[in-house]
């Protein structure tokens, strides 16, 4: 299983090979812990999270798409939308827990990768770093609202007082040219 990449292992996931599960949990259980607990601020929280990122995995029909991006992405954008469908839950029941932004590249990546891992992080870090001079104040706002602080779009609609669509559409285009900024820098 360990010389299998990621979309090998989902592939065979998907087809309830429990060996792949577990060589997945392994390979990122402590990079979801970590992105996790920087979420919800406690560690009962943050195992729960845990639990529920890989048991959707687990679960999920739909699960990860090559195609779409890199699955260490993907893990994470799960985790998150877990993390904030968590923070929301306990907010509903105390009223009063607040989910604070945290800065993107202060999250602790598992200690246990090789050399290759962690430059490739760094990498990839200082890609996004500098994609983000070619966007707007407004737009890196979008995404931290949206990616970091944990707003939906329709709250970001609501407190700017434009409808969803025309969000939805920036948050669009905002992406695409963080994605078109990143390709250049590949690029040449």
């Amino acid at each position: 299983m360990r010389g299998k990449t990621d979309a090998e292992l989902m592939e065979l996931v998907r087809a309830r090979h429990r060996p792949a599960l577990e060589e997945v949990y392994d390979r990122y259980v402590r990079l979801v812990y970590s992105f996790a607990l920087k979420s919800v601020k406690e560690e009962q929280g943050a195992r729960e999270i845990v639990q529920g990122v890989f048991t959707r995995i687990w679960t999920t029909r739909k699960g990860y798409d090559p195609d779409k991006g890199q699955f260490v992405s993907w893990l994470l954008t799960v985790t998150r939308n877990m993390a904030i469908d968590h923070v929301r839950k306990e907010q509903r029941s105390s009223r009063e827990v607040p989910l604070e932004a945290e800065e993107w590249e202060r999250f602790e990546a598992p200690t246990d990768q090789g050399p290759e891992a962690v430059i490739t992080r760094a990498l990839t870090r200082e890609e996004i770093r500098q994609a983000y001079r070619h966007l707007s104040s407004n737009q890196i706002r979008l995404l931290e609202r949206v990616y970091w602080e944990g707003y939906t779009l329709s709250e970001v609609a609501s407190e700017a007082n434009e409808p969803l669509g025309t969000i939805k559409s920036r948050l669009h285009q905002t992406l695409k040219l963080l994605r078109q900024s990143i390709q250049k820098q590949r690029e040449g």
